[in-house]
């Protein structure tokens, strides 16, 4: 859900309370004419005790007030939703860090690393849609950012589309830990699924908004 599409939800939230206190006032006029109507064809050896439409009138004043009830709550909710997606649009443009694959076209990815202390190297892996490894570098001691150029193995530049990155730590050549790479993209679209938040990233990807650990103008 979109923030236009929020707007119209509390608009139209606000519309159906108009719509429900309409029926109300109608309902009550109706249940006016049918308490006259009892009163006049009633038997006048045996009327109606008077408690019982005491009972009638206290039944239908507490079905109102329920139906009133109701109508505020669903207007509250149109409000605090419309409130929420105010908030998400927040999101839109800033450049958020997670393991989701990332959108090259043809500017280096930032790249957050990270890697075991007792490594004694470390290898950023480069993969592509199709998880086929197009771009190894051996990082310095300590390393913790890269900026992937689009450079592949062969030296040629890699052609636009989404890409996956891993550090390989190894110690004395034995690999000890295959992990993912965190990477900034930029969001253009944020939306509320139940109770998460999606982030939709350049390139059409999806990143869940619990997932993002770092974000940036």
């Amino acid at each position: 859900m979109d923030i236009g599409s929020a707007t119209a939800a509390a608009s139209n939230g606000t519309t159906a309370a108009g719509s429900q206190k309409a029926v109300i006032s109608s309902d009550f006029e109706t249940f006016l004419k049918m308490l006259s109507t009892q009163l006049k064809n009633q038997d006048p050896l045996n009327p109606v005790d008077s408690t019982d439409y005491a009972t009638q009138l206290a039944t239908f004043s507490s079905v109102e007030q329920q139906v009133l009830t109701n109508s505020h709550l669903e207007d509250l909710i149109g409000r605090i939703q419309l409130s929420g997606m105010s908030d998400l649009a927040g999101w839109v443009g800033m450049q958020a860090l997670s393991t989701a694959p990332a959108q090259f076209d043809g500017k280096p990815v930032d790249l957050s690393i990270s890697a075991p202390a007792r490594a004694d190297r470390v290898t950023l892996v480069v993969r592509d849609a199709s998880g086929n490894t197009i771009f190894r570098d051996d990082l310095e001691e300590g390393q913790t950012s890269y900026a992937w150029d689009g450079e592949m193995a062969s030296g040629a530049i890699a052609a636009p589309g989404r890409y996956s990155f891993e550090v390989e730590s190894r110690l004395e050549g034995e690999l000890i830990s295959t992990e993912d790479v965190a990477s900034y993209s930029r969001v253009t679209e944020a939306r509320r699924s139940g109770a998460d938040i999606l982030l939709v990233v350049e390139g059409g990807g999806m990143v869940m908004a619990a997932s993002v650990t770092g974000i940036r103008a």
